[in-house]
Order: structure tokens, then C-alpha cells, then sequence
């Protein structure tokens, strides 16, 4: 991502903030007890991270974005579009097929992949980096999960939560000193 766009930075704490407190509120299903705490307290941070972002994104409403260009928010939409279709349908298809568990790391590993087209989108190559630990996190979890004696949304939730917020707390940085 170029300097110019840093409404963007700010914009990546508060979605890579929200999507934190998302998985984290994911992982609370089946965790081990003394993880409750925990979970509640990152939950609150992400919140926080996510809120600070959206103050500094409104504040910068006017300043330049990388998706003012019709194209590249045309290309955003039809990525997020279609692997949100994809995601539901295989999804109702785990469900049906009493594969549950599998669920949370299905969404996970789509919202990793979508990472590599948004570094075109957003001309930052730190989210190949991001969707490389999100489609991880996608990957390990479920052996983990069995091993943990935990559900895998609570594995899949705390990784991906992690991740997240180190990524907006990173916006946040780059936002800053840009």
C-alpha cells in the first residue's frame, strides 16, 4: 500500500479489529474453562482496536483510499461476493453432512485465500503474509482441536483472533507513522 492511501491503514484496524472480536466470540464455543477469561479479554481489545480505527476512518473519511477507483472496488466486491456464496453453500453442505466442527475453519480458510487477491486490490504485500497465517490457522486447527479435546471453532477462533489483531493493531502502527 502506497503512503498516500493511509485512510486504508486506519480502515485495516478497524475491519481486522472487528473480524478479531468476531473470531474471538467464535472461540468461546467449546474451549477449555480456564481459556473464558482470556477470550473475553482479547474480545475486548480487538473491540477497542476495531473502534479506534473506525474513529480514525471517519475522521480521514476524505483522505485518499485505494478503493475510490472504481475498478478495484468493483474487483473487492466480486472477490468477497463470491467467496461469501461459496462459503455459505459448502457451509449448509458441512452442516447437513453433520461436519459442524469443520465449519469454522472452512469460513477461516476462505477468509484467508481472499487475502491473496486483496493484495491487488490494496497494493500491500504484507497480506500475502496475513492470508498465509490465516489459511494456517484454517489447516492446523481442526488436529489441534481433536488433540485439545476442544471444539474447532475455539481453536480456528483463537488463531485467527490472534492474527487479526496483531494485523490491525499494525494498521494502526503503519496509520500512525505514515
Amino acid at each position: 500500500m502506497e503512503f498516500e492511501f493511509v485512510r486504508d491503514y486506519a480502515m485495516y484496524a478497524a475491519i481486522f479489529g472487528l473480524l478479531s472480536f468476531i473470531w474471538f466470540i467464535w472461540a468461546q464455543e467449546r474451549p477449555r474453562q480456564a481459556w473464558r477469561k482470556y477470550l473475553w479479554i482479547v474480545s475486548g481489545l480487538a473491540l477497542v482496536v476495531s473502534l479506534v480505527g473506525i474513529f480514525l476512518s471517519v475522521t480521514n473519511w476524505d483522505a485518499a483510499t485505494s478503493l475510490r477507483d472504481a475498478g478495484v472496488l468493483s474487483m473487492y466486491l466480486t472477490v468477497f461476493f463470491t467467496l461469501l456464496v461459496i462459503g455459505v453453500i459448502v457451509s449448509i453442505i458441512l452442516s447437513r453432512n453433520n461436519k459442524r466442527d469443520l465449519i469454522a475453519p472452512w469460513v477461516t480458510f476462505l477468509v484467508g485465500v481472499q487475502f491473496n487477491w486483496l493484495v491487488r486490490v490494496f497494493n500491500d504485500f504484507g497480506l500475502y503474509l496475513l492470508g498465509f497465517l490465516i489459511v494456517a490457522v484454517a489447516l492446523l486447527a481442526p488436529h489441534f482441536a481433536r488433540r485439545w479435546n476442544v471444539a474447532s471453532s475455539a481453536v480456528t477462533g483463537i488463531g485467527a483472533g490472534t492474527v487479526m489483531l496483531l494485523f490491525a493493531v499494525f494498521g494502526l502502527v503503519r496509520f500512525f507513522l505514515a
